[in-house]
């Protein structure tokens, strides 16, 4: 690894550990160059730093943005599809039945922790698309509700990865919104949108 690339590496880092709340992707997509192997080996090394200097919420985020940024560089497979797929299923129709109780869907999400991450988000995107463009108004207007609640509960949810929940509401919101538009359901648009804004302002990868 040359010393330039190493400062570049730095730089970086430095700059989204200090950017405005929410601006980490923009910068992240603007130096999709360094996002390598040795930017993540990088990560691991300051955050080791971070941790021996007592700075846990630091080390913390820095580890946690090596994890988000593995996970993105990882394609799903026939297996994740199956195996997130009933997950999906199995948590959406335990939040219609149980109209959100936040017991019986936190216990199901303590047991699957591992399930929420990325691919879940991008499984849940695609599922929904799917499903709605085939749904009658009513079927879908049902649809929207619950992955609209479920968005509300995995926000707050303790457990797991900070990112990876507020990433999977965020997708559930611009999902429901697909639905609630602002002429058909203004009280319903507007609600979610002022839940998506709240997930937007939470930060990305946890307190830095």
């Amino acid at each position: 690894m040359n010393e330039q690339r190493l400062e570049a590496y730095y730089q970086l880092i430095e700059s989204l550990l200090n950017c405005p709340n929410g601006e980490e992707p923009e910068i992240l997509a603007a130096n999709t160059e360094l996002l390598d192997a040795g930017f993540l080996q990088v990560l691991a090394a300051l955050a080791d730093l971070y941790a021996q200097q007592g700075q846990e919420n630091t080390a913390n985020w820095l580890r946690n943005l090596a994890k988000y940024l593995s996970q993105k560089s990882r394609p799903i497979t026939e297996e994740d599809i199956q195996t997130y797929g009933q997950f999906l299923l199995e948590i959406l129709q335990a939040t219609a039945d149980s109209n959100g109780d936040p017991q019986v869907i936190y216990s199901l999400l303590a047991a699957n922790t591992d399930k929420l991450d990325r691919i879940f988000a991008e499984l849940l995107r695609h599922w929904a698309t799917n499903t709605l463009a085939a749904a009658e108004t009513e079927t879908a207007t049902s649809i929207a509700a619950v992955i609209g609640n479920f968005s509300n509960l995995i926000k707050q949810f303790p457990l797991g990865s900070k990112a990876n929940n507020i990433k999977i509401a965020i997708t559930g919101y611009e999902i429901a919104l697909t639905v609630y538009t602002q002429s058909a359901f203004p009280v319903d648009w507007a609600t979610t949108q002022n839940n998506l804004g709240i997930a937007y302002a939470d930060r990305i990868f946890g307190e830095r």
